[in-house]
């Protein structure tokens, strides 16, 4: 009777009897690994309390919280310190060490010399790139020639996706490839290695890049607490997990310069009636560079890759200008920033395609990034730098409207055509366009 049943199951090629049994016995033979075990223990971070709780440099901090918008309170963090250097009880010690480290993480980057003081309105013109396309005819906006293509749809999404996102469709999906390989052949031969970056990452790692994960104005979306053993956040850029990668390292050689192709999600909103369609959505493809290079060398690879990045979007045709950001446009972990404009024709706006960052240690003195000098034995916190060579929708956006002719066609960029078969022109999708919906026989 025993092996009758034996015998139904497998031939029935139900394996599930005897899985539990195998597997039951390699973990018993093979033990789980302890570390697997234990909740993710991100790194304690090391600020420069020399220069944050020096009185001397009271006042500069000050101001340069002002500039920054003003999260800080640098006043706190060196009462916290004072106070924390009197305790003698361990545990309260260790109460306001916690206070102390999440006072003094909100106290913003230092600011570069050469950044404009003020909000948006102060940026300074570094460059103006290529030359602006005159139009014979009023120019249609991505959206107007995506329809008409069918190579785009932005309506009708709502009972799959929701609101701010797209379905790219035939050309306009080989157009994004075609941009992602574009983009990488010509920043590997750089020094560059291509790095598969996972999408959901640690709050921790996150906050530690400096992008905050709570309250009403972060961007940041969080997955269900009670799934996972530590909060969870949906990457809103390839940024984050290459500096995780270096989390905990002490490197002997620099620069470390790494890329990734990602998907990006943001939780951002704007009523800007020139940010609708594809300019701000909720999630998109991105190639980002990231390196990490030893003190006081931010600047020269932020440089860099801002050379790489002009030298993309010259290729491709646009015309941009490079911005000095001012210091209310820069994030808490920069020190300088720099963003790349492009023209759109159909508002007749310029429209952010590109930015790129040196945050000197504010990202490694949280992640425990360091790099060891030659003859000496302790590690010095590297400089971090990251720059966007390649934002999907943007991109398309620019190209699409800067490109589009009389007729209704679109020129594709020379340098993308090897990357879409030869192709010289955007062709219509034979997909079908607006979704119609029918009440079926079975319909609830």
């Amino acid at each position: 009777m025993r092996a009758f049943q034996i015998w139904r199951k497998i031939s029935k090629s139900d394996f599930t009897f005897c899985k539990s049994k195998v597997i039951t016995r390699f973990l018993s033979s093979h033990p789980v690994p302890e570390a697997w075990r234990r909740p993710f223990d991100p790194p304690s971070p090391e600020f420069d309390w020399l220069y944050l709780c020096d009185d001397k440099n009271r006042a500069a901090i000050e101001e340069n919280i002002v500039n920054r918008k003003g999260v800080g309170d640098i006043n706190e963090v060196i009462s916290l310190w004072k106070t924390f250097q009197k305790e003698k009880d361990v545990a309260k010690k260790e109460s306001l060490l916690q206070q102390l480290n999440e006072a003094a993480s909100k106290i913003p980057n230092r600011t570069s010399p050469a950044s404009p003081i003020g909000s948006e309105e102060q940026a300074e013109c570094k460059g103006l790139f290529g030359t602006k396309k005159e139009f014979t005819f009023k120019p249609q906006s991505v959206m107007e020639i995506g329809k008409k293509l069918n190579l785009l749809r932005t309506s009708d999404v709502g009972h799959t996706t929701g609101p701010r996102t797209y379905y790219f469709l035939s050309d306009f999906a080989k157009l994004e490839q075609a941009l992602i390989r574009y983009t990488l052949d010509n920043i590997l031969p750089q020094g560059f290695t291509l790095v598969s970056v996972p999408d959901i990452l640690n709050a921790s790692v996150v906050e530690a890049c400096g992008f905050r994960t709570t309250g009403d104005r972060n961007q940041v979306y969080k997955l269900e607490s009670n799934r996972h053993d530590n909060p969870l956040c949906l990457a809103g850029t390839a940024e984050i997990s290459l500096a995780g990668l270096f989390m905990n390292e002490t490197l002997t050689t620099l620069p470390k310069k790494v890329c990734a192709v990602s998907r990006c999600y943001r939780a951002e909103v704007s009523r800007l009636e020139e940010e609708q369609g594809i300019y701000r959505v909720h999630q998109f493809t991105k190639v980002e560079m990231f390196g990490v290079t030893q003190n006081q060398g931010g600047d020269d690879l932020l440089l860099e890759f801002l050379e790489i990045e002009k030298q993309l979007f010259q290729n491709l045709g646009l015309h941009f200008r490079v911005l000095e950001m001012p210091t209310q446009e820069i994030g808490a972990p920069a020190y300088r920033k720099f963003d790349i404009e492009t023209w759109m024709p159909a508002k007749e706006l310029w429209g952010e395609i590109s930015s790129a960052s040196n945050c000197t240690d504010y990202q490694s003195r949280r992640l425990n990034i360091k790099y060891r000098e030659e003859n000496k034995e302790d590690g010095v916190h590297a400089e971090t730098v990251n720059g966007t060579a390649c934002a999907v929708p943007r991109l398309i956006m620019a190209i699409v409207e800067n490109n589009q002719q009389e007729d209704g066609s679109v020129v594709i960029p020379e340098v993308l055509r090897p990357y879409m078969s030869g192709q010289t022109h955007l062709q219509r999708s034979p997909l079908r366009g607006k979704l119609t919906f029918s009440k079926g026989k079975y319909a609830r």
